[in-house]
């Protein structure tokens, strides 16, 4: 083999030798002019696919590096910024020999890709639980989402959103491993120019992260959030397991579980005790200015009619776990009386004996009912709950138009309750967890309320009624929240026409908001506080609680107190026992 085989001359590099081994994407191929004008134009037009692959590759990898994993932050400012781990992969590429390079310009590519798909997770949490995606908890939470799309938008619309990501969640770390690749191949190919421009770039991230230079507020030149959400999500797994040895802790204290069943709730015997969770009835219903004067007038003149039937009202704030959704994880906290802010916790709470507060009722002589309009499935968590009888959307046994995500009305809800509960021989009191649902995302228009006497089973009587559950899906935000706050006026109104009409001397309602709406509603970094109320006819009752210090009336104010929702239990039992 002659020496012209082994070396060729690198042109335009002072006559230095390319190795024998370089590919031809790595050391330049001397270029030939073009023969005429025509093959000029030909290797034009074929060098600009090839160009703007190169510039989708770029910009893909630009994106994935800067896009904000909050909901809150994803404006256009947050793109401009100098990620320092992309400065750092170029310079490592520079200094590896080819094989090692490609190797790792795949395996970059796939973590970048596993990145954008924990960035778009993120996104899809905080813009509906107002908190990030934790890799440790949250893969269980799938299944009820799929379930939400369902109910909310038809099965095979579900399905179809479920292929989708699934696909992408398989393309982005093939298009990204393909994108490094071709990316690769250019900072090689233009090798000095590329080690220029890094070391200035570097120069100038330093000097942005000195004087802290931001783009926009909050959005800092010098960027390293990729490394940063990396390190957030590997502590998340690290402190699942600390909480798992926290809770169990926490289990075992329970002030309450010996107590026999004659010192448990003594105040309340004879008592009809019902707890009403109201969907995403949240502190800014009755705060927020746009809400308040609506929901407000709604509470304050229901105060009023229920005074003149001589009921009381009182109420405060309880601050729930969870915000956006999670109603499960709100109910088990209040019932049990611990702090179950995530799946974890509640999956461990239900393999456990934790007296709730149907247990206490159910030891103290009640019967026990839980009604849960919204589930369509198998249910066992009401044999934890201490439920004798359980109502679900099969017992209820609507068969009259779909309003959104609710499987039925909220006041069809309460009449079937009562209808199926009245129907069964007088006996012992009935202490009854109520789930009501029309106020639950996404918020499409509701019926107006009928008559109590008018409804029958199966509900025909809201066919026809205004809306008939079909929203615009193109609503602007002005119409998701006018249509939030109209749901949660329905649902309160119903209550209170219902203690209005059935109301008695033995009626003893906690009215109470399970979460916070998502932010789409409440705006950016909203409280977790859920307005609760009490009422009843029988002023022993409401002294019981005249220590609480809650407000007169339906609707809490500003300075009501607040308490952890996982409080009220111990207090409940502690104010209603001997």
């Amino acid at each position: 083999m002659s020496l012209s085989t082994r070396v060729r001359r690198l042109p335009g590099d002072g006559g230095r030798a390319a190795p024998d081994d370089a590919r031809p994407d790595e050391a330049a191929e001397p270029t030939a002019a073009p023969a005429d004008e025509h093959d000029a134009g030909t290797a034009g037009r074929r060098s600009l696919p090839a160009a703007v692959l190169t510039a989708l590759a770029g910009l893909l990898v630009v994106l994935v590096l800067t896009a904000p994993h909050d909901y809150s932050r994803l404006t256009p400012a947050a793109f401009v910024r100098l990620p320092l781990e992309a400065l750092l992969v170029v310079a490592v590429l520079l200094a590896l020999p080819p094989r090692p390079r490609r190797l790792v310009a795949v395996l970059v590519g796939v973590a970048l890709g596993l990145l954008g798909i924990l960035k778009l997770l993120d996104l899809g949490f905080s813009a509906s639980w107002s908190r990030a995606f934790n890799l440790a908890l949250d893969w269980t939470l799938f299944g009820p989402a799929f379930g939400y799309l369902t109910e909310s938008y038809g099965r095979p619309a579900a399905i179809g959103i479920a292929v989708a990501l699934a696909l992408l969640a398989i393309a982005l770390p093939v298009l990204l491993a393909l994108a490094m690749l071709r990316l690769t191949r250019l900072v090689v190919r233009h090798h000095t120019g590329t080690t220029r421009a890094v070391a200035t770039l570097v120069v100038v991230w330093v000097a942005c992260a000195a004087f802290g230079v931001q783009v926009a507020p909050g959005v800092p030149v010098a960027d390293t959030s990729a490394t940063t959400l990396a390190n957030g999500h590997a502590f998340q797994i690290r402190q699942s397991a600390d909480d798992r040895e926290s809770f169990s802790a926490a289990l075992d204290a329970d002030p309450f579980r010996d107590t026999p069943g004659d010192q448990l709730l003594t105040a309340l015997r004879g008592k009809d005790v019902v707890f009403a969770f109201v969907e995403s009835y949240g502190r800014d219903a009755v705060e927020d200015p746009e809400f308040a004067p609506q929901v407000g007038a709604l509470l304050d003149t229901g105060t009023r009619e229920l005074g003149a039937a001589g009921f009381t009202a009182r109420s405060g704030f309880l601050t729930s776990p969870t915000i956006g959704g999670g109603s499960w994880l709100a109910h088990a906290t209040l019932l049990s009386g611990l702090w179950i802010d995530n799946q974890q916790r509640h999956s461990t709470l239900l393999t456990t004996d934790r007296m709730t507060l149907g247990d206490a009722f159910r030891r103290s002589g009640w019967q026990t009912v839980g009604v849960m309009p919204a589930v369509t499935k198998a249910w066992p968590e009401g044999a934890f709950y201490g439920y004798e009888r359980f109502y679900d959307a099969n017992k209820l046994a609507y068969r009259g138009p779909k309003f959104s995500f609710g499987t039925m009305p909220d006041q069809y809800t309460l009449a079937s309750w009562r209808r199926l509960e009245q129907a069964r021989p007088a006996g012992p009191p009935v202490m009854t967890e109520l789930s009501l649902v029309s106020s639950h995302s996404p918020w499409t228009p509701v019926p107006p309320l009928v008559d109590w006497a008018h409804i029958d089973a199966g509900g025909a009587v809201f066919k026809g009624t205004a809306g008939d559950g079909k929203g615009d899906e193109r609503r602007g935000l002005a119409r998701i929240r006018a249509d939030y706050r109209e749901s949660v006026e329905y649902t309160l109104g119903a209550l209170i026409s219902y203690v209005k009409t059935y109301g008695d001397d033995d009626l003893v309602l906690v009215i109470l908001g399970d979460h916070q709406p998502a932010p789409v509603v409440t705006g950016d970094n909203p409280s977790h506080d859920v307005p609760i109320t009490i009422v009843a006819r029988d002023r022993a009752v409401m002294d019981r609680i005249s220590g609480w210090d809650w407000q007169d009336g339906l609707k809490p104010g500003p300075q009501a107190p607040v308490w952890r929702m996982d409080a009220f239990r111990d207090r409940f039992l502690t104010a209603f026992g001997p």
